[in-house]
C-alpha cells in the first residue's frame, strides 16, 4: 500500500497488565490473557460524546481525565483477570481481612481511587514544586544578576530530565518490562491496520512499535508546550510581594500556574491529534521526542501478547456505516 492511501485511524488503546484495552468508534473492548492461557475479551459500548469532548482545546483536559479514568479502571481489573493478585500461599492480614468485609467488590476501586490521588499528588509536586524551588536557589547565588527569565527554561528541562530519568528507571522492573512488551503490540497492531494489512500475527511481528499518537508522545508534548507557555507568562511571585522563603515562594508560583494547566494539556492534545492525522516535517519534528521516548515505553513483544492486542482491536474495528478516519 502506497504512503498516500495508508490509513490514519482514531482507534487507541492502552496496555495493562497481560493485555490490552482498546476504544474504537462505538465500542471498547480489554482483552487479557488468563493464568490457563486463555484469553478473557471484555466489550462495552461507548457513550456518545459531548460538545467539551469535541471542541478543540477544550476537549483535551476532559479527555485526557476520562482516559485516566478509564486506563486506570482497567488496569484494576486486568490485574484481577490475569491472577496477578492472587496468591493462595500466603494468609491474609488483618487489614486484607478488614478491606475485604467492609468494601467487598469494592475494594479495587476505592484503594485504586486512593492510589490515584496519591500518585496524582506526588506528580504535581516533583513536576511542579521542586523545579521552582530549586530554581529559587539559583536566584540567590545570582545575587544582583536577573535570571528570572531562564526559570521556565530551567522548570521544563528538569522535568523532562526527571521524567525521562522515572521512566529508564522502572523500566528495570519486571511486571514493567512485561507492560511495554504489550505496549509494542497494541502499537504494532494499530501500524498494520492502518497499513491495511490483515491483523494476523505473522503481519503484525515485522511492523514498528512507535507510534505518534501515544500516550509517551503526549506526556512529552506537554512538558514542552509548558516551557513555552510559562515563559510566555512572567509569574514572579517572590518579587511580586517581596518574599524570601524559597518554599513559600516556590509554593506561590505552582498555585498561580495551575490556572494554566488546562491550556498546556489542551494545545498538547490538539498536537498530538495533529501527528496522528497527518505526516509532514512539522508533525515529524513534534512527534520527534515523544517517539524516541518510546524506546524506554514500549519493548518488541511475542506472538502470544500480539495474539492479545488482535483480541482487543477486532471488536472495536468499524462496524457498518462507521468511519473511524481522522
Amino acid at each position: 500500500m502506497s504512503k498516500k492511501s495508508e490509513k490514519k485511524t482514531t482507534i487507541g488503546g492502552q496496555a495493562l497488565i497481560e493485555g490490552i484495552m482498546m476504544k474504537g468508534v462505538s465500542v471498547g473492548a480489554m482483552a487479557v490473557r488468563k493464568k490457563d492461557g486463555s484469553i478473557q475479551v471484555d466489550e462495552w459500548e461507548l457513550p456518545e460524546k459531548k460538545w467539551f469532548n469535541k471542541a478543540p482545546i477544550v476537549r483535551g483536559c476532559f479527555n485526557f481525565v476520562q482516559t485516566l479514568r478509564e486506563g486506570w479502571s482497567c488496569m484494576n481489573k486486568s490485574m484481577e483477570i490475569s491472577g496477578m493478585m492472587d496468591d493462595d500461599d500466603e494468609p491474609q492480614s488483618k487489614l486484607d481481612i478488614w478491606i475485604e468485609k467492609h468494601l467487598g467488590d469494592k475494594a479495587y476501586g476505592v484503594i485504586g481511587g486512593i492510589v490515584s490521588f496519591l500518585m496524582v499528588a506526588a506528580m504535581l509536586f516533583v513536576f511542579l514544586f521542586v523545579p521552582s524551588w530549586l530554581f529559587s536557589f539559583i536566584e540567590k547565588a545570582a545575587g544582583e544578576t536577573d535570571v528570572s527569565g531562564w526559570k521556565a527554561a530551567f522548570e521544563g528541562v528538569l522535568k523532562l530530565i526527571l521524567f525521562v530519568a522515572y521512566m529508564a528507571i522502572i523500566a528495570q522492573m519486571k511486571d514493567i518490562k512485561r507492560t511495554y512488551e504489550y505496549h509494542g503490540a497494541e502499537h504494532k497492531t494499530i501500524a498494520c491496520y492502518e497499513a491495511g494489512k490483515p491483523l494476523t500475527v505473522e503481519n503484525i511481528r515485522p511492523m514498528v512499535r512507535f507510534h505518534p499518537r501515544c500516550g509517551t508522545s503526549f506526556i512529552i508534548i506537554t512538558l514542552i508546550v509548558s516551557i513555552l507557555v510559562y515563559s510566555l507568562i512572567p509569574i514572579h511571585p517572590a518579587e511580586w510581594w517581596n518574599i524570601n522563603n524559597n518554599a513559600l515562594a516556590a509554593l506561590l508560583r505552582v498555585l498561580i500556574k495551575l490556572p494554566l494547566l488546562p491550556v498546556v494539556v489542551g494545545i498538547s492534545y490538539e498536537l498530538i491529534k495533529l501527528a496522528g492525522r497527518f505526516t509532514n516535517v512539522f508533525t515529524r519534528i513534534i512527534s520527534a521526542p515523544g517517539l524516541w521516548m518510546q524506546r524506554l515505553t514500549t519493548r518488541e513483544p511475542d506472538d502470544l501478547q500480539i495474539e492479545v492486542a488482535i483480541a482487543a482491536v477486532t471488536p472495536c474495528l468499524p462496524k457498518e456505516g462507521e468511519d473511524d478516519n481522522w
